[in-house]
């Protein structure tokens, strides 16, 4: 909550601002952050977790749970073009490599 009102404070609504958590606390930290309206991000590269005491078995697992959490809270998931287009990304068949 500090950083997002330094944030505001600083910028006003002139910047776009994400949430990741680490460890277990992955989902919860994403739940919070998404209720604060912040674009959030989780993966393997993050956390091992997909619920107390449960491994993921992959990124999908986690992207399914914080979906299904994101669209509870009455939001709307990015799809991956928008996604790009928010974060002026070329996307890969436009890449060299």
């Amino acid at each position: 909550m500090h950083m997002k009102r330094t944030a505001d404070r600083l910028f006003g609504d002139s910047y776009r601002w994400s949430v990741l958590g680490a460890g277990r606390n992955q989902i919860p930290v994403a739940t919070m952050a998404a209720a604060m309206g912040a674009n959030v991000r989780v993966g393997l590269e993050d956390s091992l977790w997909a619920g107390p005491g449960k491994f993921a078995e992959s990124n999908a697992e986690q992207v399914r749970i914080v979906r299904a959490i994101i669209e509870g809270l009455g939001f709307e998931v990015a799809t991956p073009d928008e996604a790009r287009a928010m974060l002026a990304l070329k996307g890969g068949d436009r890449v060299a490599f």
